[in-house]
């Protein structure tokens, strides 16, 4: 099976952005944690500050994997582009939020992409991407 991680803007400072909701940990870490708990799975991970360049990356890898989790962080609560673009991905789009979205102020309890998800995983942290991995894989 083949995964495609993608994460949105700011996601490159966890580790140092605002430790008491977002945790102590980069993400390389938790992608290291992953290779280890799913060896079968084929890992892939992107990250970008830049909502066309997102959009660009669900595209050109649609044909390359099996499925996707995205964390699309402030553009979740924004991009009808991503949106749109998961919608016609024709593959599984698992989204994450390490914090729980519904805990914090009130313009981030919605999500534009979580609509056209399979699913929206929000409030585990990083645990939350082996949660995502875990249904892709029973998915598929």
């Amino acid at each position: 099976m083949r995964i495609l991680i993608i994460n949105g803007p700011n996601l490159d400072l966890l580790g140092t952005r605002e430790p008491h909701i977002y945790g102590k940990h980069g993400f390389e870490d938790q992608l290291k944690d992953l290779q280890v708990a799913f060896p079968t799975v084929r890992f892939t991970y992107l990250q970008s500050n830049v909502e066309g360049e997102i959009v660009e990356m669900l595209r050109r890898h649609a044909a390359e994997v099996d499925g996707f989790i995205i964390n699309p962080g402030g553009y979740s609560h924004t991009s009808v582009a991503i949106r749109d673009t998961i919608a016609v991905l024709g593959k599984p789009v698992v989204e994450v939020h390490i914090s729980n979205i519904h805990a914090r102020e009130e313009f981030r309890h919605n999500t534009l992409t979580g609509a056209v998800c399979a699913g929206v995983i929000t409030g585990f942290g990083l645990e939350g991407y082996r949660l995502a991995v875990e249904h892709l894989v029973r998915r598929t």
